[in-house]
């Protein structure tokens, strides 16, 4: 969320940048929504000196034996205009807050124009793509070949975009969420978290998923609870701090869990809907980062550093690009996107984003800390996929098949699954 004053300041220069993502700000607006609120508050703080004035003056010709009606009527009026102001001030507020919720975060200007991936700016790439003596097979006919993938079955007890995995795949799944974890933890200093699936209003509110994303959320109606399935640990990890002043001393803070992430995916329907590339529920971990916003764009290097670590303990091929203005996330003002390399589709695939947030979660969720000078501030925010489950699997499936359908795992998975390959068969050889 944004400052409204700071917004205001900016002026032409806040339109500006906000037009790059293709939000239209209407300084009329925000500017006439302040001015009522600043004036009303001025009124009510008026009214409540008179007020207090008018009280003594009541006291006072009370203690003198005075006619004290009239001052009285006159107290009572304050009280109903101050009442009035405030119902007011009410309802300006809320059309401030809505609009102020509303506005997503200004983009960094490094991003590149433009509203979709085809404007991303490509950063580098790792690892050359696998070439093939034969036509490679996509993740689901090798999933379902060597039975380590069941999509039927899943859609017999949940529709479709869910999967099943058995076996050995489940025994894949589970490793390569450990695998990430132990990197994160043991390497990359972040802290492991076990966290709730479901969350509040406010906690979505506070990370940038309300109001504008209600639709692609999954909500309960339980017990007259307002709780929402998190689409990413991004959620309650950086909520864990809402409300508080973190010391100074403790910052940076990273955290890391793993956790299912629940998705509708309104409006992408036809899109990926052929194995794990867009799933209702997928298992994922996150990385979070809360620093001192002058650390910011430092410290998204080093968490862009992180999530590509992962690929490379896979032996994956990818890519790194920045995302355009437009197509960056709503609460985000820069993205660098993971894109891992699919023989199938012959193209790279995003599988990690890894954002700055600037203050724009910290305002929303009132996440501080205190400046040199003992004031509060706020903190800055960072997440990123350090990976998600599905769509590893997938890619790794893809790049390291062989024409007997059987796949060789990376050594780094080895020590977690006590084997070395998949056979075409789905099971597993040492």
């Amino acid at each position: 969320m944004h400052d409204a004053r700071a917004l205001i300041e900016m002026g032409p220069e806040a339109v500006r940048r906000l037009a790059r993502r293709g939000y239209s700000l209407d300084l009329s607006i925000l500017m006439d929504l302040q001015s009522r609120r600043n004036r009303g508050i001025h009124s009510i703080d008026e009214l409540r000196a008179e007020s207090k004035r008018v009280a003594s003056e009541v006291q006072a010709t009370a203690r003198q034996g005075g006619d004290i009606s009239a001052l009285k009527e006159t107290a009572r009026k304050h009280k109903d205009q101050i009442r009035e102001i405030e119902v007011d001030q009410e309802h300006v507020q809320e059309e401030l807050t809505t609009l102020l919720l509303s506005i997503p975060n200004l983009p960094d200007d490094r991003t590149p124009d433009g509203d979709s991936d085809e404007f991303a700016t490509e950063i580098r790439r790792v690892g050359a793509p696998p070439t093939f003596a034969f036509a490679p097979k996509d993740h689901v006919d090798l999933g379902e070949a060597t039975g380590i993938l069941d999509f039927a079955r899943a859609t017999k007890l949940s529709g479709p975009r869910f999967a099943v995995t058995r076996g050995a795949g489940a025994a894949l799944e589970r490793a390569l969420s450990t695998l990430f974890l132990d990197l994160h933890t043991r390497r990359h200093g972040y802290v492991e978290h076990s966290v709730p699936y479901l969350v509040s209003r406010k906690t979505m509110t506070g990370t940038g998923q309300l109001p504008k994303f209600e639709a692609d959320l999954f909500k309960t109606d339980v017990a007259d609870r307002d709780l929402f399935l998190i689409p990413t640990a991004e959620v309650p990890l950086t909520n864990l701090y809402a409300d508080e002043i973190i010391p100074a001393a403790d910052l940076p803070i990273a955290m890391t869990a793993s956790t299912p992430c629940f998705r509708s995916e309104a409006g992408s329907y036809g899109r990926d809907t052929r194995g794990l590339i867009r799933q209702h529920q997928f298992m994922k971990v996150e990385i979070v980062r809360i620093v001192e916003p002058e650390q910011a764009d430092a410290e998204l290097e080093n968490m862009l550093s992180h999530a590509e670590a992962c690929l490379k303990e896979l032996d994956l091929a990818y890519r790194v690009v920045m995302l355009a203005a437009g197509d960056t996330g709503f609460s985000a003002q820069l993205t660098y996107d993971i894109e891992v390399w699919f023989p199938s589709q012959n193209t790279y695939r995003e599988i990690s984003s890894v954002s700055n947030f600037g203050t724009f979660q910290a305002r929303r969720t009132n996440i501080r800390t205190r400046a040199a000078d003992g004031k509060p501030k706020l903190v800055a925010t960072l997440n990123g996929s350090g990976l998600p489950i599905g769509r590893t699997m997938a890619a790794l499936l893809e790049q390291h098949q062989q024409e007997d359908g059987s796949i060789p795992l990376p050594q780094s998975l080895v020590t977690y699954l006590g084997f070395r390959r998949l056979a075409a068969d789905g099971s597993a050889e040492e």
